[in-house]
């Protein structure tokens, strides 16, 4: 499906699990794409206000669809996942500028980005351990592979004014993107155009879409092509239909 040297951005917060599901399923497959995968760490309220959307746990009939979806889509991608007894939204800033830290630090590369973000997902949505104190940001990256001179230097980082602009332009950037198939997933190519912009937590619906075709038109067999082409139109046409309908 991707041509050689093509670059995917990956926007994402932990506290989004939707984000976990993409970010697997990425770099499970990013070799046999043949994607560049950059990873954008960005801040999920500033997304959500910033869009004029409202936080799942303020509508109880989408909440209650996320869980059922969750259960769902873990299940089939194999990342285990497990709802949280407190649903209620704890804030992930600390947690973003700490990956923000690390990502301008490491600039060769980003083996230690995903290496930290993968586990401040476990730890949130697997575990259920807190993800906000600097001594639970400081125990991930340990078990991530950092050191802990690197873990203390991190942690002060994450502190400075720069790395605090920086994660606000990157959700600008994100932001930015409004006109695009989801907030999680950008392309370099061209994208549709729609006059809404899709909740956070509707994007497991346009970048699993994307995901499901990709992983089929790369694993079938030659006689299994043209059932990957009328997948593809299933979705070319649920995009316009999506733009259509917002557009009355």
């Amino acid at each position: 499906m991707f041509s050689s040297g093509k670059v995917v951005q990956l926007f994402y917060d932990v506290a989004s699990p939707y984000s976990w599901l993409a970010f697997e399923v990425l770099c499970r497959y990013r070799n046999v794409w043949n994607i560049d995968l950059k990873f954008k760490p960005a801040f999920l309220p500033g997304v959500i206000y910033g869009s004029g959307n409202q936080p799942a746990v303020m509508n109880p009939s989408k909440l209650t669809y996320i869980v059922s979806d969750l259960t769902l889509l873990s299940e089939y991608f194999g990342v285990p996942m497990f709802r949280p007894s407190d649903l209620s939204e704890k804030d992930t800033l600390s947690a973003m500028r700490f990956v923000t830290a690390l990502a301008e630090k490491e600039k060769e590369g980003d083996m230690l980005v995903e290496r930290v973000s993968r586990e401040l997902w476990k730890r949130k949505w697997r575990t259920h351990q807190d993800i906000t104190q600097p001594a639970s940001l400081t125990e991930a990256g340990l078990k991530a592979g950092l050191s802990a001179n690197v873990v203390k230097e991190i942690l002060s980082l994450s502190k400075s004014q720069p790395i605090k602009d920086k994660l606000k332009s990157v959700t600008q950037e994100a932001l930015e993107y409004k006109g695009r198939s989801g907030w999680g997933l950008t392309l370099t190519s061209p994208q549709p155009i729609c006059d809404h912009y899709p909740s956070i937590l509707s994007f497991n619906f346009l970048m699993f879409k994307f995901t499901l075709f990709s992983v089929q038109q790369q694993t079938y067999t030659q006689n299994k092509k043209r059932e990957c082409q009328k997948i593809s139109q299933e979705y070319r046409n649920s995009l316009t239909n999506t733009c259509t309908n917002n557009k009355t």
